[in-house]
């Protein structure tokens, strides 16, 4: 432990020296303005800077990527809040609720909780990195395709039961998603699936022109019709706060989920999505409310911008720890420091500490200048309140056909940007939920993969998906969620009988 602390405190002679500080808050400012657009995102902003890299050293490369891995998160969901167009899937969550609390004048609350859960997930994440890397690395190295595959069914389900009370929906928007992500040509065989011939979508569809399409384009179709405009124009501003009631409901989910959010970050290819999906989930489990979540309960905006945040210091971990890149973005930064000339792994530890536990520091700085780049940024940007729709709505499908551009550079994907957003608004008047198609969309041909590898490695014994104590909890928790809807329902009916005789 006094090590540890020693190694830290080492690490911070480093990171607060005068050029690395200007690093990491470069970092930050730069990522947050790229979490805002649609079609970026941190994995773009981390590639764009690496030719710069090369003047940087290793220790202020790795700071600066990750200044902007920290600020995209954070400036992720303003665009979600405000405009209902997330920035990429980790923001997805953050419109469930954030939205609506803008729709329905606490666009300023929403804006602070959002930046305060990220900063206080950030921190936990930071805290439990240094702390217990090892030993969390050790762990993900037990999930093999089995584990993976019981993670994204247990995932999917939980989202699914999002839609309290109409499961069965939730789970017809997941078979839907899951019918989106196999679009392309199949890993294994080469053969092509849903193509319709055109070679635009042989190697499939990114997950954004679906977040893109259900969000940003639905509300914008919705507002085409002035009967269906529910969007006031604000013309009073408060403070970027919030209140201590908020406070004191927020402060336990913010706590809790940052953990799980953490942990799903070190599991390779895991992601902040599925981090937010599940913090949002667990919350609307656990709340005494579950009616309120999706009309703008604050609890449902904190809880993910915890997960996602702490999510983004998991990812790091493989990384560094074991030389396995577990996303976009440290799949990147990995690429870096190879081009630097260090090999992530166990022994980068011993032979580098100056870079490990300089970046080690950075993670709690970074934090800490990312809350305070974006609590006075939103008191200007929830000024896009008060724009007339009349100019906002066409801006923002401006906004979003230009970020599906700049995925591809092709047009193609317009056509499927323009399918999506009516499909949105198919299953918007139907009452299916979307961020069960969503998830599905995102983690599909993961699972998929992770599936058929199991089978193949196993010479086709379906026992290998619960020859582990890992996939057996959580196929019984993916049981216990199923459960819980018709268990509930029952009791309904069996203490509203008695009263109504």
């Amino acid at each position: 432990m006094i090590e540890i602390l020693q190694n830290l405190a080492y690490g911070f002679t480093i990171c607060l020296t005068p050029e690395n500080l200007l690093y990491v808050t470069l970092g930050g400012a730069v990522g947050t303005v790229i979490g805002m657009l649609p079609g970026l995102g941190p994995a773009t902003g981390v590639a764009v800077l690496l030719p710069m890299t090369y003047f940087m050293g290793p220790t202020g490369a790795l700071i600066t990527m990750c200044g902007i891995y920290y600020g995209a998160m954070f400036g992720g969901s303003r665009a979600s809040i405000l405009l209902n167009t997330p920035g990429d899937g980790a923001a997805v969550a953050a419109c469930f609720d954030g939205y609506p609390m803008a729709r329905n004048g606490k666009a300023e609350s929403a804006l602070a909780i959002s930046a305060i859960a990220s900063f206080i997930g950030g921190l936990i994440g930071a805290v439990i990195f240094v702390f217990a890397a090892v030993y969390v690395a050790r762990f993900a190295l037990r999930f093999g395709p089995g584990e993976y595959f019981a993670l994204m069914i247990f995932a999917l389900v939980a989202t699914a039961s999002l839609s309290r009370g109409n499961l069965l929906r939730g789970l017809v928007s997941t078979a839907m998603g899951l019918m989106v992500s196999t679009i392309g040509l199949d890993g294994l065989t080469g053969v092509d699936r849903y193509t319709f011939g055109f070679l635009e979508l042989m190697g499939g569809l990114d997950f954004l022109i679906v977040i893109i399409g259900f969000y940003a384009l639905v509300e914008v179709y919705k507002c085409a019709n002035p009967k269906t405009v529910t969007r006031q124009v604000q013309t009073k501003f408060g403070p970027i706060w919030i209140t201590k009631e908020e406070w004191r409901r927020c402060l336990m989910p913010i706590l809790r989920q940052a953990p799980i959010g953490f942990l799903i970050g070190v599991l390779p290819g895991a992601g902040g999505t599925m981090a937010s999906m599940m913090a949002y989930s667990n919350e609307k489990q656990l709340s005494k409310t579950p009616e309120a979540f999706g009309k703008g309960e604050i609890v449902g905006l904190a809880a993910p911008e915890s997960a996602n945040n702490a999510c983004s210091i998991g990812a790091l971990i493989p990384m560094l720890t074991l030389g396995i890149p577990g996303s976009g973005v440290t799949a990147v930064m990995m690429g870096a420091l190879l081009m630097l000339g260090l090999q992530p792994g166990p022994t980068l530890f011993q032979d580098h500490p100056d870079i490990v536990w300089g970046l080690t520091a950075s993670m709690f700085v970074g934090n800490i200048i990312c809350a305070i780049i974006n609590l006075p940024l939103a008191s200007l940007l929830v000024r896009v309140l008060s724009v007339p729709g009349r100019i906002l709505y066409p801006s923002v499908l401006g906004l979003a056909y230009l970020g599906i551009y700049a995925i591809s550079d092709s047009a193609f994907d317009f056509y499927p940007l323009i399918l999506f957003g009516l499909l949105g608004l198919v299953l918007d008047f139907l009452d299916i939920p979307t961020s069960p198609f969503i998830l599905a969309a995102i983690v599909g041909n993961m699972m998929e993969t992770n599936f058929r590898r199991a089978l193949k490695m196993s010479g086709g014994d379906m026992g290998v998906f619960v020859n582990s104590s890992i996939s057996i909890v959580l196929y019984l928790l993916t049981i216990i969620i199923l459960l819980l809807p018709l268990y509930r329902s029952w009791r309904a009916r069996h203490t509203t009988v008695p009263s109504a005789v």
